[in-house]
This record gives structure tokens, sequence and C-alpha cells, in this order.
């Protein structure tokens, strides 16, 4: 009786791993909206994130977090506003002031989430959110992490922008040779067919097409990292150098789907693409306007696709209003992990609005930043977006005006004063928070 009873106890287990989907979070780097082919890319080649779009849902107002990477990817780990954690802005190299800070561990993270569900968990390629072990992967509920610490580093050395060495498997430092954004593909096929036959979280984040603009199989264009710290106009490289490196990105998300679809998880694989903020100056914002670092469309607004097959339609496209935290809502949802009454996640599950069974919902997002000098404050509530660009306020209905070109502030205000009591009470929730916790 103990070899059936010990079957069909497997056999439950299976069953029930086999309801609970894998997922799978690809995050760009500095990706411009128009970077990718199914976003009208007219020079980039990206044909199987344009497979994924084909499969599965394409946003068109789809938000980071923040304008820059480190706030982002708070909002994203935690599932709530980053601001409550005082991580707005990116965090420098580990020998700068910003080495003994990152994001603070709560136990209600993402990976953690899924990680006490069973899952097991994996972050491979950037993380930007501390360097001290109490602040690491690891800490926040990754099983594995293979990847690098800071914002950016040197596509072939791997040393980060104080030339120091910046790749990690876990905690430990590691050399390995290679071009980073293959050893990012690599490594997470090897974590995909070594976890096939359980359910898996696996985080997938390419420091493509972030500067260094340094292609693929060119390591002669590996340049002193002295060089690599002006990132904007100053920084070597051309449009040619940054298409290089995204198709090289699109080529490792192919190798990603060829894993799944071999190992025939496909069907029961949750695959989402997103990018962190707004591009860089090599990138292609159209048709939005402006950049990283800034709260206009074109440093928040980012491409976005879903891809869970039976469970969501194919080749659609929606005007569903989204923010990185969302996908937070999202993946705990669909993994059927319990979430704590501490976790408070802020973000919503949009997976049931994809499938049709919920109509959109309109939704009040809000963002600050104070980086690089700029004083901004935006919140898009509907239709509506208020953007506070120091002194100056201005108002836009994105929706028509993608562009943000008909400021409609003086012909509307009801609708900015409506706006700016949304952001004043916003901004008084999170800065309470932040302050509570540095007592």
């Amino acid at each position: 009786m103990i070899r059936p009873l010990l079957f069909l106890l497997s056999l439950l287990v299976s069953t029930a791993n086999a309801q609970r989907p894998n997922v799978i979070l690809i995050i760009t780097d500095d990706v411009g909206y128009g970077d990718i082919g199914s976003y009208g890319a007219p020079d980039i080649r990206t044909p199987h994130l344009d497979r994924l779009a084909r499969e599965g849902v394409r946003f068109t107002d789809f938000y980071a977090n923040g304008p820059l990477c480190t706030p982002t990817r708070a909002g994203l780990i935690s599932g709530r506003y980053q601001q409550r954690y005082e991580m707005e802005e990116p965090l420098g190299s580990a020998s700068t002031k910003h080495g003994d800070v990152g994001l603070p561990v709560t136990g209600h993270s993402l990976p953690q989430l899924l990680k006490s569900a069973g899952y097991a968990t994996a972050l491979i390629g950037k993380w930007h959110l501390g360097y001290k072990p109490e602040y690491s992967p690891g800490a926040h509920g990754f099983d594995y992490f293979f990847g690098f610490k800071s914002g950016y580093v040197d596509y072939y050395v791997h040393t980060g922008g104080d030339g120091r060495p910046d790749l990690f498997e876990n905690q430990q430092p590691v050399t390995v040779a290679g071009y980073l954004t293959d050893l990012i593909t690599d490594r997470s096929v090897r974590f995909i067919r070594d976890h096939a036959a359980t359910p898996f979280f696996l985080e997938v984040a390419y420091n493509a097409g972030h500067w260094p603009y340094q292609p693929p199989d060119r390591p002669s264009t590996a340049r002193d990292n002295a060089r690599h710290l002006m990132p904007h106009d100053s920084a070597p490289g051309t449009r040619a150098d940054y298409v290089a490196m995204m198709e090289r990105a699109d080529q490792g998300v192919g190798a990603i789907l060829g894993a799944l679809d071999s190992l025939g998880v496909a069907a029961n694989t949750l695959v989402i693409f997103t990018n962190d903020n707004g591009g860089e100056w090599l990138s292609r914002n159209a048709p939005l306007f402006n950049r990283k670092w800034t709260l206009w469309e074109g440093g928040i607004r980012v491409p976005t696709i879903i891809r869970w097959p039976g469970r969501i339609p194919a080749g659609q496209t929606t005007g569903q209003v989204g923010i990185s935290m969302d996908l937070t809502a999202s993946i705990v949802a669909a993994s059927g992990a319990p979430v704590p009454s501490g976790a408070e996640l802020e973000g919503i599950d949009l997976l049931p609005i994809l499938a049709g069974r919920q109509p959109e919902v309109e939704r009040s997002l809000f963002w600050r930043t104070a980086t690089g000098r700029l004083n901004q404050k935006a919140v898009r509530s509907g239709d509506w977006k208020l953007l506070l660009d120091g002194p100056n306020a201005f108002l836009f209905d994105v929706r028509r005006d993608v562009g943000e070109r008909q400021d409609q502030a003086a012909a509307r205000t009801e609708v900015a004063g409506r706006l700016r009591a949304l952001l004043a009470a916003w901004e008084a929730s999170v800065d309470a928070e932040a302050k509570a916790r540095r007592r």
C-alpha cells in the first residue's frame, strides 16, 4: 500500500503544480517606447518580442513606477510606491554613499511571496536595489541570483562605473567570460531547464539597451569606464550600436521562448515583457515627448506585453492603464500565493481584465522625482495627466494627445485643481509612511 499511496501523492502534487503557472518576467533597460517592432520601430528587428505581441496582449498605456531604474525596480519588487521606502533616486556605485542603503526587507516582496508558496525563484541580470547582504536578492526571496548590483556595467569585462568588478553568483563575486546579454540568456535558459518540473518564477533583467553602448561580437568597443560616466549625448556610441544591442537581447528572448517550447511548458507559463523607464538619447521614444529622467510620457510610458496561452486572448491590444506594481499584483494572483495583510500591495491584478472577465478600470497613478536637478510630480487620472515641472503646471489629455503638445491647464482649471488635490493626498500618504520608517 505504500507505493500506491506515494504514487497518488506524487500525482496530486504534479496536478497542483500544473495548475500553478510558471512566471517569466523579462525587463529591458532604458528601451524607448518605439524601439520594439510591434510598437513601430523602423530599424530594430525584434521578431521574438513581436511574437509575444502576436500571442498575447500589447499595452498602449503602460507606465513604469519611475523615470529611472532603482525607483521602478523598487516598486516592482515591493509591489508598492517606492516613495514609501525612500527609493526615489538611482543608487550609485558601492563605493559611494549609496553603498550602505537599499530596499528594506519586509518579508512581503514579490519573490518572497512566491517562494513562500513553493515557487523556485531566480533573478538573472540587473538588481540595483542594494549592495550589502541585507539588501541582496537573496534577502528578498530569490533562491538564485546571477548578475550585477549597480546601475550599469561594461558588457565585456563586467565592471561598474567605479571600475570595480560587479558580477555575482548569489553573494559571491565571480569572473565569467562573455558578453553580458548572452550570459543572462544562457543562465536563464539553464534555470528554466533545471526547474521545468516545478513551478518557478524567473526575472530576466537585461541591461540592454543601457549605456555603455557596446554592441555584441565587437569586444574592441570596450572602452575605459571613466568614459561611461556621462550617460547622455556625451557617452560614446551610435544608434547602430544600440540597434545591435537590442537585437541581441531579442535573440535572448527567442532562446527563452524556445526553451519553454522544447520543454513543453509554454502553455503553463505566464510571460511578461516590460521596461524600467523611458529611453535614453539613442532610444526612440516616438510618439511620446522627452525621455528617461523626466515625468513626461517619454520618461515613464513603456512597452509592455503579456502572454498566457489559453488564459488571455492572443493578438490583442489594450488601452487599459497599468503600472509596474500591477505586474506584482498580477503575478501573485496568478500564482495563487497568499498575500498577508501586511503586504499592502498597491497594484491591481490585470489578468481578469485582459481575459475579458472584467471591464477596463479607470486609474489614478502618481509619480515624483527630484533626481538630476529635476523637480517633477505627476498624476494620471483617467485620461487626464497633470505634470508639475518645476514652477510650471501642464495638463494634458494623454489619450488624445499622447505627445503632450496641447496644454489645457488654463482651459480646464477644474480638472487641474482636482488632480492637484489627488497628488497632494498621495504625497502626504507616502511621505508619512517614509517618515515613520525612519523612526
